[in-house]
């Protein structure tokens, strides 16, 4: 081998910026940054994190990066470490930059695709934390078709106040119980002080924990890897195994395509179903979906959720934290107890080259246990998601069943424009037992970036109402809310959705086991007052908010743009 070649066979795309005279200008430039020749003679791989200073969820990832990179040098390849945005959740959460979150879902996957198009990666890692990063940069794997897989920089540690282990969650409920005047301002400030002690993403099993589950079910993370905890000794180990299973990827050519197939998304819906888990699945799945080209349809999550057992007792719904899943035994579990009730298509391959009977199978559980349970013996015999239509959601929303078990709600409606004026009539106290709380004008186009309604849910729950009252919105839930709540409500407010034309007191039913959203008015009088609407003018008339409102699609389709 010369200096402008042969290189490494596995060079499918980088041999293209690398090999021959003619790229010299090329090879002096990344010379300058530290490449050597017999460097550029390996594939190159993208090591892409979501490091960010705003939250503990993406800190480790850095670090991480630096293990990834030694497993692709130990197989053979060079790295070659690039960074993107992220958009913290719970700090934003109740403010105007929660609009942000799900718009930066779709500027991580097109940075990440431009980089790796950009540079010609042979192959990509991507290290992510907090919830939009990890469906982000499943799109841009899907839609650049390149080896590679999904590295989950781990949960956080629980908390400890008062000799119980405690979350993000209870500080949000922390908020309601101080408006109730059960905990005094020096009990809030404590438990805030405790709740979050280090790196790592949310410890419940909300949005970011759910993803990581799904993703081991949907063959694109390595099972055994995304459990381990963010400051747990053995998450280096992890990212280094991370790095030569990319490295094998890009040797064999085997591409997101090739595991990213219809049976590995139903697995993914079974155990998010399984789990208890978060309601953004259902968003984050079908933007996936799409963009490698998998007919999948919101409708198929009640389907499935259907036939699955619950059988993980995990926050909010349940006892445990993320941690303890991790100590108990892992996501294998979840698969043991799944293929043996047999609602999971166990022949699915992922990227490790394991099919999902194979983790089942290899199962190692702490003795004593009782974080998962038997599938015959299950927490709830259904799974913790269904899908409502009726005349306030004619393209259907959706409603999470664990961590309740109120399956019907009749009620007057209480309605806000956004989620600040509902928040305030929540610390006024203004809300009354038997009210249908409705939040509206924040869905994908109309909020826009379709907010999470965290701030108000967990205040409902701090204040005692959360077996009260439901809720309905076109926003989204945190996968920390828990309670009779209904979101996704498609067609949103912003485009003339039956949502737009409720009025104070309108009686408003949820009746889950019908699978029924309705506000009790005749066909006419809903056409009448759709008659008399007119569209409000965007919130944001330029910049990023603007162009996403403009051109995002329906939640009830993943609301992609």
């Amino acid at each position: 081998m010369t200096a402008y070649g042969p290189t490494h066979p596995a060079k499918r795309q980088s041999a293209a910026l690398t090999d021959g005279v003619d790229r010299a200008p090329a090879r002096a430039m990344l010379k300058g940054v530290g490449f050597t020749d017999a460097d550029l003679a390996r594939p190159l791989i993208g090591v892409a994190t979501t490091w960010i200073e705003t939250m503990p969820c993406n800190l480790n990832h850095r670090l991480l990066a630096g293990y990834v990179k030694q497993g692709i040098r130990r197989a053979g390849g060079t790295p070659l470490e690039f960074n993107t945005i992220a958009v913290s959740d719970g700090v934003t959460m109740g403010t105007t930059g929660m609009r942000a979150s799900l718009v930066s879902r779709e500027v991580i996957a097109d940075s990440i695709e431009l980089v790796a198009r950009g540079h010609l990666f042979d192959g990509l890692v991507c290290i992510v934390g907090c919830d939009k990063t990890i469906p982000a940069a499943v799109m841009a794997l899907a839609r650049l078709d390149l080896p590679g897989l999904v590295l989950y920089g781990g949960s956080i540690a629980a908390g400890r106040y008062r000799g119980k282990d405690v979350t993000i969650q209870d500080v949000f409920e922390a908020v309601g119980a101080h408006a109730a005047g059960s905990m005094t301002d020096a009990e809030v400030h404590a438990l805030e002080s405790v709740a979050c002690p280090g790196a790592g993403a949310c410890g419940g099993h909300f949005t970011a924990n759910t993803m990581a589950t799904a993703l081991d079910f949907l063959g694109v993370s390595a099972p055994g890897l995304n459990e381990v905890p963010a400051t747990h000794p053995g998450k280096p180990e992890a990212a280094v195994r991370a790095g030569e299973l990319a490295m094998r990827l890009v040797e064999s050519d085997t591409r997101p395509s090739h595991v990213l197939t219809r049976a590995a998304f139903e697995n993914a819906i079974t155990a998010i179903a399984a789990t208890g888990g978060s309601t953004n699945g259902v968003l984050h799945l079908l933007a996936i979906a799409q963009e490698v080209g998998v007919e999948l349809s919101i409708d198929d999550f009640d389907t499935i959720s259907a036939r699955t057992p619950i059988v993980a007792d995990i926050k909010p719904g349940g006892r445990y934290v993320a941690t303890d899943l991790f100590r108990a035994g892992g996501v294998a579990l979840v698969a043991r107890e799944l293929v043996r009730a047999g609602v999971v298509n166990e022949d699915a391959i992922g990227v490790d080259g394991r099919s999902l009977r194979q983790v089942a199978e290899a199962a190692h559980e702490r003795p004593g246990q009782d974080v998962v349970v038997s599938w015959d013996a299950p927490l709830k015999p259904h799974g913790g998601l269904a899908i409502l239509r009726g005349n306030l959601a004619p393209d259907g929303c959706v409603v999470k069943l664990a961590g309740h078990e109120r399956l019907y709600h009749r009620g007057p409606a209480r309605v806000f424009d956004s989620e600040e004026a509902c928040f305030a009539a929540v610390k006024a106290r203004a809300i009354q037992p038997g009210d249908v709380v409705v939040i509206r004008y924040e869905g994908p186009a109309g909020g826009p970036g379709m907010r999470e309604m965290l701030h108000v849910t967990a205040s409902l729950v701090g204040e005692g109402l959360g077996d009260e009252v439901a809720l309905i919105t076109d926003g989204r839930f945190s996968g920390a809310t828990h309670g009779l709540m209904v979101g996704h409500v498609a067609p949103e407010a912003f485009r003339g959705g039956p949502i737009a034309h409720v009025r104070d007191g309108d009686l408003v039913v949820v009746d889950v086991e019908n699978r029924q959203l309705n506000v009790e008015l005749a066909e006419d009088e809903l056409a009448r007052r759709a008659a008399d609407w007119t569209q409000p003018e965007p919130r944001y008339a330029s910049g990023v908010f603007s162009k996403y409102a403009a051109a995002v699609g329906s939640a009830s389709e993943g609301a992609v743009t």
